[in-house]
């Protein structure tokens, strides 16, 4: 889609104050290693508590639902693949209609607790059972029965840990426990990665309850849609301690650099889909994403359609396909999606920020050489429903231009003047050898352990490493697409590719990283 304005916010000043006084803390983090477990440094929740209110008078914020994508066989059987990520695709479209309910609904449940059990969860429950039960059926045509999948079906409801209270006004921080443990990223690290989509309730830019501590222009859960996000989500990166290590390079290294240069997405192409985890599936995604490179990207976008489509990549040989969520101010102002799927209808509010810069570059393996890319290999990296899921395929990674030495994980960055919102996706670098995606999207594909190695059975390939840079206004006045019930966390960010490269490009990468060359 094409959205109504490109232009930065003037109100460059409005959210300084508010900064003065989320100049959340927290300066003892100590240094980890990029290539650690992305679980390093995050707290799940409490299980025991799951679904109760943690303290006298906190409100429950989201919804809470096992996914379903994690407890499936690795394989999936060719003839049941598209009727599965359909139903799992229809498994997110419940969240969302169930969170939009709650939403609607807080006041009340707050007053009548059995409200959530009967009008939400409990029909919930029985969705989710019909359509695991059509999932299992599609394997048992094909294949064996997965069992225990309809435990997956009950949901809770979950209070949010980083400060917010649903229905209230986003509390301040003090900046300090899991969300600054730092993250274990850099220029050219790793952490684990999946995506999943989702959405939610009404996002008309108002919310229905006090303002948030962090901006008078975002209301009910801290956020100008009313679910997120809150002041405590956000940490001044002056008072983060350089958090970022990279693995010793040793002899047999592949020390090059290949730059592709495909712009910013000038050109607005903007839609709420994702061909990988929701193939034929409008608004799969639930959110909006950005797109660079391959211009012919959709829900129902093949791979003949991929490799025919036109590209902005200046190299041509590079019809590749870059997506990630979009980044909105928080700032009052709609984009022209306010009504539409992806936008407004699933909490996704504000001014959209196009990137003053987008970087792609192909790094090679600090042990080894490194092999070519299959075509049309799909990976994706970061969790969409990391919020709820957990960290375990989490990879998010927030800085600010001067300070990328500072690598967040679950907070946004609170800039100084003068320095920009830097967002980082490094992505797997071992491939399997032989799958270009899995029913999970993850399994083909691993991150290097923490001295740069690949897992046994998996060879190094040019990890992808992209660096996106907005120009916006200091303090917490900004956030990224996400589903609803995510609450528009920063550790829900994530990025997906897919390889469109010709066999002549690809090899030019592939000699010019095992060279130690910088190429473009």
């Amino acid at each position: 889609m094409r959205r109504a304005s490109r232009k930065r916010s003037t109100l460059a000043n409005r959210a300084i104050a508010a900064s003065a006084a989320l100049i959340l803390g927290g300066g003892g983090l100590l240094a980890v290693n990029v290539y650690a477990s992305a679980g390093e440094g995050w707290s799940d929740p409490d299980p025991a508590q799951s679904g109760q209110l943690r303290s006298a008078g906190q409100q429950m914020s989201t919804i809470d639902c096992p996914e379903v994508a994690n407890d499936l066989p690795e394989e999936v059987p060719d003839s049941a693949r598209q009727e599965v990520d359909r139903e799992l695709a229809a498994l997110d479209s419940q969240i969302t209609e169930a969170y939009k309910r709650f939403a609607d609904s807080q006041q009340q449940i707050a007053q009548d607790p059995n409200l959530a059990q009967n009008a939400i969860l409990g029909p919930l429950k029985d969705k989710r059972l019909a359509t695991i039960d059509r999932i299992a059926i599609a394997f048992d045509r094909a294949a064996e029965r997965p069992q225990g999948l309809e435990g997956l079906a009950p949901c809770t409801l979950r209070a949010d840990d980083n400060g917010g209270v649903g229905g209230e006004g986003g509390q301040g921080g003090d900046g300090q426990g899991d969300g600054q443990n730092g993250g274990d990223q850099g220029d050219n690290n790793d952490n684990a990665g999946q995506d999943g989509d989702q959405d939610g309730g009404q996002g008309d830019g108002q919310g229905d309850a006090g303002q948030d501590n962090g901006d008078g222009n975002q209301n009910g859960n801290g956020g100008q849609a009313g679910n997120g996000p809150n002041a405590a989500d956000f940490v001044d990166i002056q008072s983060v301690q350089p958090n970022v290590q990279q693995p010793q390079q040793q002899r047999g290294a592949s020390r090059g650099e290949f730059t592709t240069n495909c712009g910013t997405n000038e050109n607005g192409k903007f839609n709420p889909d994702n061909v990988i985890v929701a193939p034929g599936v409008s608004n799969g995604a639930h959110h909006m994403h950005d797109y660079v490179g391959n211009q012919a990207n959709d829900a129902f976008a093949s791979d003949d359609d991929l490799a025919r489509g036109q590209t902005t990549c200046q190299n041509q040989g590079d019809k590749s396909t870059y997506y990630w969520p979009v980044l909105r101010l928080q700032n009052g102002q709609n984009e022209n999606d306010a009504n539409a799927d992806g936008g407004g209808k699933d909490s996704n509010v504000g001014e959209i920020q196009t990137p003053t810069e987008v970087s792609l570059k192909f790094v090679g393996s600090p042990v080894s050489k490194v092999t070519a890319m299959p075509r049309f290999l799909r990976i994706i990296t970061g969790d969409a429903k990391a919020f709820t899921n957990g960290d375990a395929n989490a990879n998010a990674s927030w800085s600010c231009t001067g300070f990328e030495d500072r690598q967040l994980k679950d907070k946004y960055p609170i800039c100084p003047e003068g320095s920009q919102v830097v967002r980082t996706f490094n992505f797997q670098s071992c491939w399997d050898g032989q799958n270009t995606d899995s029913a999970n999207h993850r399994t083909h594909v691993a991150f290097a352990d923490e001295n740069g190695a690949c897992p046994n059975g998996f060879q190094a390939i040019p990890q992808l490493v992209q660096r996106i840079v907005y120009d916006v206004p200091p303090g917490p006045g900004f956030a990224v697409d996400s589903f609803p019930e995510q609450l528009h966390k920063p550790g829900t960010d994530h990025g997906d590719f897919i390889n469109v490269f010709n066999s002549r490009l690809m090899q030019k990468v592939v000699s010019c990283v095992n060279d130690g060359r910088q190429c473009t």
